[in-house]
């Protein structure tokens, strides 16, 4: 079997440039029934529980070379689907183990096992079909005969955050390629996409780089939303400014106010497209994380700012009208807490922010069951110690109960509220022994175990990340992308355009209609790309090889490639003397298989003493 796959006895792909079946694509049906056959590979690959962290090893005495040899072999001439089946075959193991906790443990090393093999034979592709086993979009068919959504193996492994899979070099090298524009995402006419090298659309020439589209690249999208943002910032900081400048209360709008809610309206309609986004391209409760709310809670609280601002203006009197005002700029002022907090999400792109916001998100995550519990005792003791205040016929605002609570929540207990009622203060003292001792103890192990289990895997964790940003910035079926605020612009003026039916244009001069207002806009930041590009990533050979080195330092590129292994002196001052006496080959037969589990290593050299002593014992008894 290792021969059909072009395998050596240790493994390694022999011919890494192979031409690999290239023929129709699979259809849903097919791509279910492979999966369905991996399924059953793994359940009699792994009958009985096993640890997860023995499958991930490099060396694992599990997935071998030959479990991976039979995995390929199993794809028949479906082999460059097979990544993204695997990965497929994963999501089932893990609903499996999801509604089944008496297995899960089981299922979960299945899934496990699933994604360590999709990883290891995405490997052993060659390098020029790997974006195409990263990116081509297949469908399944699902448990009631409907068609699934397409997706690639990347956008699967995004989905199910599969750590193990985005970590590895090549779903990175695809991930970059997308990131720096080196890839482009082309829609076909069946509302689908494909990802293309942009040095295949485009001539070598810096007129020809001054390309409207590139402003749909990740890297320069998140470029810009950085300036964006920190404009925003400046803008947000003057608008708060406004009432120690301007004693008129009726005064309209001034000019960063009015900038601020220009930009504020802009964020708002990103924050919804991307919502609703979410809602379509991936699993429904991801579209409610922790930094979309936050998103959502800026957008309402600049939204209610506005409506009461605009209320002030237009009051009756002048002290209706410095109750709005004075509101409006109350309410205002409580987002700077929110928007400052966002830069978070603003600089993730950079790997120390990136690692920190995901430690946050995931303590958040596991907080979840401090606050379930908080809340529910919260509830019980509020009823009971507001029911304490009404036993003698006389209450006080709910409010004040609440009020006390979260005081000795935050460990300034107020005591004497209940010197009066030693049942009250009994219970009031029961209050804070429990969020105190044992509540706030479960939050801090739980933080805890949630910042070391990402610190110890930080390295993939940040890559999974990046890969998520990344394909999110482009997995909607978006050609022409206006960030915020110029998506206003596109909102109002453009879209028309495309929906209206009195006004609607053909594809090609909705298309030339795109292109030219993007290129009007976006002039200054185009030509700047352009210029980066064609000076710091020419295609002209090696022109400007020298300012590539100077900026990004030396790339010793392949230190494995055979001019390498055994060089040869053409020194004159060293004539007749050699570095290669003895040969690459004769040294590296005294190294270790590496690739094998001390283990495997020991039972491999058992088996071959075993045939030598069965040939010693047959020339004995002969």
């Amino acid at each position: 079997m290792a021969d059909l796959i072009g395998l050596t006895t240790h493994g390694r792909d022999v011919e890494r440039s192979e031409v690999l079946p290239t023929r129709g694509h699979p259809a849903p049906d097919t791509i279910t029934k492979l999966v369905k056959r991996l399924r059953a590979l793994t359940l009699t690959l792994l009958p009985v529980e096993v640890d997860p962290e023995s499958l991930i090893e490099p060396t694992s005495t599990i997935i071998t070379q030959e479990v991976i040899t039979a995995y390929r072999a199993a794809a028949g001439d479906f082999e460059q689907a097979l990544p993204y089946c695997l990965l497929r075959a994963r999501a089932e193991f893990m609903w499996d183990a999801n509604h089944n906790p008496a297995d899960y443990g089981e299922n979960y090393g299945r899934a496990v096992a699933c994604e360590v093999l999709a990883r290891k034979i995405a490997h052993l592709f060659p390098r020029d079909k790997l974006t195409d086993v990263m990116s081509t979009r297949y469908q399944h068919l699902q448990i009631d005969g409907d068609l699934s959504e397409t997706a690639s193996a990347l956008e699967m492994a995004i989905d199910q955050h599969c750590i193990v899979f985005l970590s590895s070099s090549e779903a990175q090298e695809v991930v970059n390629a997308l990131w720096n524009g080196e890839l482009v995402q082309v829609n076909n006419k069946n509302n689908d996409i494909d990802y293309v090298p942009y040095s295949q659309l485009r001539e070598h020439t810096f007129i020809s780089r001054i390309d409207a589209s590139r402003m749909s690249v990740p890297r320069y999208q998140n470029i810009f939303r950085i300036v964006v943002w920190l404009f925003f910032l400046v803008v947000y900081s003057q608008a708060v400014r406004e009432p120690l400048e301007r004693i008129d209360i009726t005064h309209p709008f001034d000019v960063w106010e009015i900038i601020l809610y220009f930009m504020a309206l802009s964020f708002a309609v990103e924050d919804t497209f991307r919502f609703f986004k979410l809602l379509h391209f991936v699993v429904w409760w991801r579209a409610f994380s922790f930094w979309n709310i936050i998103a959502f809670i800026i957008d309402a609280l600049l939204v209610a700012a506005f409506a009461l601002r605009v209320a002030g203006i237009s009051a009756a009197n002048d002290d209706a009208g410095a109750h709005w005002r004075l509101s409006s700029f109350q309410v205002l002022s409580f987002v700077a807490p929110f928007i400052w907090m966002k830069l978070v999400t603003i600089f993730d792109g950079y790997k120390y922010i990136g690692t920190m916001q995901i430690c946050v998100a995931r303590m958040l995550k596991e907080s979840g069951i401090f606050f379930a519990l908080l809340s529910v005792l919260a509830v019980g003791f509020a009823q009971g110690l507001y029911a304490l205040d009404a036993a003698d016929g006389t209450i006080e605002s709910p409010y004040t109960v609440i009020n006390v609570l979260i005081q000795a929540l935050l460990q300034s207990p107020d005591y004497s509220k209940f010197s009066a009622s030693p049942v009250g203060l009994l219970l009031y003292y029961f209050w804070n022994t429990v969020t105190a001792i044992i509540l706030l103890n479960i939050l801090i192990s739980l933080f805890a175990t949630a910042y070391s289990d990402v610190v110890d895997n930080a390295e993939a964790q940040y890559l999974a990340f990046f890969a998520s940003k990344t394909i999110g910035m482009i997995r909607a079926p978006d050609s022409y992308v206006y960030p915020a605020p110029f998506n206003l612009i596109e909102t109002i003026f453009i879209v028309p355009f495309e929906n209206l039916p009195l006004v609607h244009l053909s594809e090609k001069n909705y298309a030339k209609l795109n292109r030219f207002v993007m290129s009007f806009i976006f002039f200054i930041p185009l030509t700047v790309i352009a210029l980066y590009e064609s000076t710091f990533t020419s295609d002209f050979g090696n022109k400007n090889r020298w300012v590539e080195s100077w900026f990004r330092g030396d790339d010793e590129g392949a230190e494995d490639a055979v001019e390498n292994r055994n060089p040869t002196v053409d020194d004159m001052n060293c004539r007749g003397m050699e570095i290669s006496k003895v040969p690459f080959e004769e040294l590296v037969k005294v190294f270790p298989n590496t690739t094998q589990s001390t283990e495997a290593t020991i039972l491999k050299e058992v088996v071959e003493l075993r045939k030598k002593l069965d040939l010693v014992l047959e020339k004995l008894n002969a």
